[in-house]
């Protein structure tokens, strides 16, 4: 299996060499040209000075002019040419090496070639030289005239080819020992960096590997000096763990407490219903045992009906508008508030009620606001003491509507208010005797205000809890 870096390395390797080699071929095209347009440039400079010199002595035998002859090896060996003169058939009379006696002297050269020169007065060529030099050669043959203009000759400088050649494969000597050690140094440079990159995703593979064996603590360290994609994805990475963490204890927590909140009542209707079926209790208490098993009964379904409506809750989301009804937010909480008469008077509470003296309509969904209200209530009562006070209050505050239930008793510790509105959070955390706690009412409760996309607020100050909570306000 091809890993990232491999994917990576050898196309990028492949680039490379294209690369260079792609920028060796062109420099080494160009400065072949260069070379030789130089190189003709200064032989077509050294030709035309021994034209020029050789004209000022053509009235005379330049052959047997000694000062010539200087003047012709000086001009030679300064310009670094092999300079030859012939005559205007074409014969060679005299070398720059071996004026006095070169071994090609008497050689003729080509008419063709010899009229081309004549007649263009400058003709620069890269090649052979037949029966005058074994290799290819750089040259430039220019016209030697008279004092009217008339071609009395020819001048022909030249350089090999091969020592340019030299020069330009020791240039690409050069350029391959220069490609070979970037290729290197680029190689182990992205060897360094990919491992550096790579050290992040290697760590959120090992700590997958060790979420799906059960470990919630592995984490991915996050390098600054990281690329910011790399890093983003690492604090992703975290973030999901974290999120997965505390949802595994949620669920955790949730089965725990579900399975505490359902043996509880069935294990009191089983040890009841035993204890009546094999005679332990007696028949004239039977009636009694039989409505607590009924009260755990109701229970049990309570608490199976209150998790359904927040499965049904949460699968909704947000309610939608159609299921909305516009309604007297006044009058459904008089009615609700009602529903506790029994239980008020049995803990003789002292109810406070302040709403306004008209009827403030709201839009929402009236059923889960009923549930709402009762479920405040029913919390507010269940945690007020004997002889306790219990509010309700609704104010309008400008497009708002705000509801409050309160009830005296014991202050809620600041570190628990957040927590109140989790599911089966007690402030009893043993659970042993106190089977009174915020169970799932609180939870159902901001499930429902948050579905209508309002929002609700506990505060607990010097003996007294107050739950608020809005709706929008109709007119």
């Amino acid at each position: 299996m091809k890993s990232t870096f491999s994917r990576v390395f050898f196309p990028a390797v492949i680039v490379l060499l294209v690369a260079l080699s792609s920028v060796g071929f062109l420099f080494q095209a160009l400065a072949r040209q260069q070379m030789q347009d130089h190189a003709l440039d200064r032989l077509e400079t050294s030709a035309r000075t021994v034209s020029e010199l050789a004209s000022a002595y053509h009235e005379q035998a330049i052959s047997n002019l000694e000062s010539f002859y200087i003047n012709l090896a000086v001009a030679s060996r300064i310009s670094d040419a092999d300079t030859v003169i012939c005559d205007r058939q074409g014969v060679l009379i005299l070398c720059a090496d071996e004026p006095l006696g070169c071994e090609h002297q008497g050689l003729v050269l080509s008419q063709d070639y010899l009229q081309k020169v004549l007649q263009a007065g400058c003709l620069r060529n890269t090649g052979m030289v037949q029966g005058l030099y074994p290799e290819a050669r750089h040259v430039v043959a220019v016209s030697i005239t008279d004092s009217a203009g008339v071609p009395v000759g020819m001048v022909m400088a030249s350089t090999p080819v091969d020592d340019a050649l030299q020069v330009l494969q020791g240039m690409g000597n050069i350029h391959i020992l220069l490609s070979a050690a970037v290729i290197i140094l680029s190689a182990g440079l992205m060897i360094l960096v990919a491992r550096r990159n790579s050290r992040p995703l290697r760590q959120m593979s090992r700590a997958a590997i060790a979420f799906g064996h059960g470990d919630m603590t592995a984490r991915v360290d996050v390098d600054p000096s990281s690329p910011e994609e790399i890093r983003e994805l690492a604090l992703a990475f975290n973030n999901m763990a974290d999120s997965l963490q505390k949802s595994e204890y949620r669920r955790q927590e949730f089965v725990a407490n579900v399975s505490h909140e359902l043996k509880t009542p069935m294990t009191t209707i089983a040890g009841f219903a035993d204890g009546i079926l094999d005679g332990t209790i007696p028949a004239h208490r039977q009636g009694h045992y039989l409505r607590l098993i009924s009260d755990e009964t109701k229970r049990l379904s309570r608490l199976v009906r209150s998790m359904l409506d927040i499965t049904r809750l949460q699968e909704g989301s947000q309610i939608p508008e159609e299921q909305k009804l516009r309604f007297d937010l006044q009058e459904c909480a008089g009615r609700v508030l009602l529903s506790f008469e029994q239980k008020i008077t049995a803990k003789h509470l002292d109810v406070q009620v302040e709403m306004p003296d008209y009827p403030v309509f709201t839009r929402a969904h009236q059923d889960h606001i009923v549930q709402v209200l009762y479920n405040l209530l029913d919390n507010a009562v269940k945690f007020c003491p004997q002889d306790g006070s219990l509010g309700l209050k609704l104010h309008v505050g400008g497009n708002k509507v705000y509801m409050a239930v309160s009830n005296s008793g014991q202050t809620i510790p600041p570190e628990e208010l957040p927590l109140v509105f989790d599911r089966f959070h007690k402030l009893d955390k043993s659970r042993s005797e106190n089977r009174d706690g915020w169970g799932l009412g609180l939870y159902i409760v901001r499930t429902i205000v948050l579905a209508h996309g309002e929002n609700i607020s506990v505060t607990s100050n010097d003996g007294v809890t107050e739950f608020t909570f809005t709706l929008p306000f109709v007119n």
